[in-house]
């Protein structure tokens, strides 16, 4: 069975894959409100400020990973014929830890400390955040494996 990364890591899969995250982050991140919606839609301002384009290297940089940390997930779907995005949204807290773990791991290696000390005041409630974008996340899947 191909995993997720030989199926969309290529790079015709890859750009209409990483063009689609960039949407559904900007839609996770428009959903959120409250006190705790506006720290993360500031931190997310502060990201993409860093540079243009900077999101969409940060998005590829990641996504490699990103697919080998779902890829377990997804197999499963695969072994027990159900859909990927049914069995994503079936699932949110294995995805987020599977998501969280990489960024976690990247976030103490990043050189810019704004983007350090941002990540550092979000990850309490990033598993919460990353759980409920799980069917966004589904559905991206969905347009994206065919299998």
């Amino acid at each position: 069975m191909a995993t997720l990364k030989e199926l969309l890591g290529g790079p015709e899969a890859r750009n209409g894959l990483i063009d689609d995250s960039l949407r559904v982050l900007d839609a996770e991140v428009a959903d959120k409100s409250g006190l705790g919606g506006m720290a993360v839609k500031g931190a997310y301002k502060l990201v993409k400020g860093v540079s243009p384009g900077f999101l969409r290297q940060v998005v590829d940089h990641l996504l490699d990973d990103f697919l080998d940390g779902l890829d377990p997930i997804y197999q499963e779907a695969i072994e027990k014929s159900i859909s990927p995005r049914q069995h994503l949204q079936s699932n949110p807290s294995r995805v987020a830890n599977a998501l969280l773990a990489i960024t976690d791991r990247r976030a103490q290696r990043a050189k810019n400390k704004g983007i350090q000390k941002a990540y550092q005041k979000l990850r309490g409630q990033a598993q919460k955040h990353v759980e409920s974008a799980v069917p966004r996340l589904g559905e991206l899947f969905e347009r994206h494996v065919k299998g």
